[in-house]
């Protein structure tokens, strides 16, 4: 389970950090602006659901499962993707950006499976 605390630390700092970049201005590489919140936002949202699982079950052997992961991330993609660029200019629709949701979500899924196979405790799915 410490790969996942540990990685979910990196992936909020990473976040944080990079967001008091763009508020002072500092130059950044495009694909950081156009990309990098998109990757880092569904292994963050998905480990903080899996910790609310967690707490309300009182069990912490439980995991996402795959279906539910890849339900989530898609509603993320299409409310982001799709629905918010119809309704607000601030967004627009890009396929890349769901290509990096999906990426972000596979890179969680992993640090789940290596978190609990390290554990040596037996998972639930949820």
């Amino acid at each position: 389970m410490r790969i996942l605390h540990v990685s979910f630390l990196i992936f909020v700092l990473a976040f944080l950090i990079f967001e008091v970049l763009k508020l002072t201005q500092v130059s950044l590489p495009e694909w950081t602006t156009s990309y990098l919140n998109d990757f880092l936002c569904m292994p963050i949202v998905l480990t903080v659901c899996l910790k609310a699982v967690h707490h309300f079950k009182k069990d912490s052997s439980i995991t996402l499962s795959l279906s539910l992961i890849l339900i989530l991330t898609s509603f993320y993609a299409v409310y982001f993707e799709l629905v918010l660029p119809q309704i607000s200019d601030r967004y627009t629709a890009d396929f890349i950006d769901v290509i990096v949701y999906f990426s972000g979500t596979f890179l969680f899924y992993f640090l789940q499976y290596v978190s609990f196979r390290k554990s040596g405790r037996n998972r639930k799915a949820a």
